[in-house]
């Protein structure tokens, strides 16, 4: 299994993966130029992909789904409340193929998970790919740490998982309070100690972790990885997925 964050944050999302000979896109929120030119600098070509997948409806997730669908030919995945939620974002599309949150589904090798999200959003999931040896989580948006989230990370080799605010810079900082409160709050984000917290507990089976969902404006790199290293030490390797640039291509075994 292969996995690289194209990007991650408020400005944008785009996760591929890539399992045996399935080629997947989760979330379109980066213009179709960059995606494909962010494959390209890791050797993949955008026009092998062979799905795209949306967790939710917000514009960061989803804004150039239709850019994705009709540049690339991509058909997109979604339920029909994110659909719904979507539509005028993404512009005509052909076909869109819809699969419930709750569920669990077959595409081509592997098998996708849909978990329900407490986000904020219409209809918000995250994903775990499982193509029968390994178990990978795109986990963002997740607005708390609800029971089945914890599940899901003792299962997984490894998990793209939210890191979004500092506490403290979100206090201190300039959104207004009632901005503060959603992000905070039980359908807003994850904090770098929530995160961290949540790895330490439930993440012994994890060969990798990417962090990301990092906000510009109320937390910095460096606070993601300190605040890692004191809940968690080096128990097993991080990578961050950044909000302008894409990861490294990583290797789950």
């Amino acid at each position: 299994m292969r996995v690289v964050a194209l990007q991650s944050g408020s400005q944008g999302n785009c996760i591929y993966l890539e399992a045996g000979n399935t080629r997947l896109l989760f979330d379109a929120g980066i213009s179709g130029l960059c995606a494909q030119n962010r494959l390209a600098y890791h050797g993949i070509d955008i026009h092998d992909v062979d799905a795209l997948f949306i967790t939710h409806d917000h514009g960061d997730h989803v804004s150039t789904a239709g850019v994705f669908h009709r540049k690339f030919k991509l058909p997109i995945w979604m339920t029909e409340k994110t659909y719904h939620a979507a539509a005028r974002r993404m512009g005509k599309l052909r076909s869109v193929e819809h699969f419930r949150s709750g569920t669990t589904f077959r595409f081509q090798d592997v098998t996708i998970e849909a978990i329900p999200t407490p986000h904020d959003a219409a209809d918000g999931v995250c994903f775990v790919v499982d193509d029968g040896r390994r178990r990978f989580g795109i986990c963002t948006d997740l607005g708390h740490v609800f029971d089945e989230l914890k599940d899901v990370v003792a299962s997984l080799d490894g998990v793209l998982l939210e890191s979004n605010y500092d506490p403290e810079m979100l206090d201190n900082g300039m959104y207004p309070e009632d901005l503060k409160d959603r992000v905070r709050g039980k359908r807003g984000h994850l904090s770098n100690f929530d995160a961290a917290e949540l790895l330490d507990q439930y993440g012994s089976r994890l060969q990798t972790v990417l962090l990301g969902h990092i906000s510009d404006e109320n937390n910095r790199e460096p606070l993601v990885r300190e605040t890692l290293h004191q809940v968690v030490g080096n128990r097993f390797p991080c990578e961050l997925a950044h909000r302008h640039t894409s990861s490294n291509l990583l290797e789950i075994s």
